[in-house]
């Protein structure tokens, strides 16, 4: 189920223990990563940043640093691909269940994603990893792409 994930997601599109302190600007780095790598249009990042003031994305996972999973519409997608991000220090999402709350993030998964089926799964795989708390604990301890490579699969 990894394997999947691993297959979406660009090693040059990871980035560890980013010093990002806002959300706006961990998902400006990695929204960047994906443009750099020809998987977004440059309109892509303001449209992310835009959609998670309006339709939040964060996860709360009962962690000291929960899960965001922004994305935005296929228009600005050239091709499907997700980013991730591991944080230094958790940044501040707005709960996507509940609007008002405001949950510490220390992962965030950026979507590039073109194709409604592929959102499905790259949903799926997502979700899989994030609700693995050994996951998500070998992420957050990971320092290089083989560190990655060994938890994903």
């Amino acid at each position: 189920m990894f394997d999947s994930l691993m297959q979406l997601l660009d090693p040059e599109a990871i980035v560890l223990g980013s010093d990002a302190s806002t959300n706006e600007e961990i998902i400006r780095v990695l929204a960047e990563r994906l443009e750099s790598l020809g998987y977004v249009k440059s309109s892509y990042a303001d449209a992310v940043v835009r959609r998670e003031m309006t339709i939040p994305t964060g996860l709360p996972l009962e962690r000291a640093d929960n899960v965001a999973v922004p994305h935005t519409d296929p228009e600005h997608v050239l091709k499907p691909g997700i980013a991730m991000g591991t944080l230094r220090k958790p940044v501040t999402f707005a709960n996507m269940e509940d609007p008002d709350e405001k949950l510490p993030v220390g992962f965030v998964f950026l979507l590039a994603i073109n194709d409604k089926d592929k959102q499905i799964e790259a949903l799926q795989s997502v979700m899989a990893t994030i609700q693995n708390p050994e996951a998500l604990d070998g992420l957050r301890s990971a320092r290089t792409l083989d560190d990655v490579r060994a938890v994903l699969g």
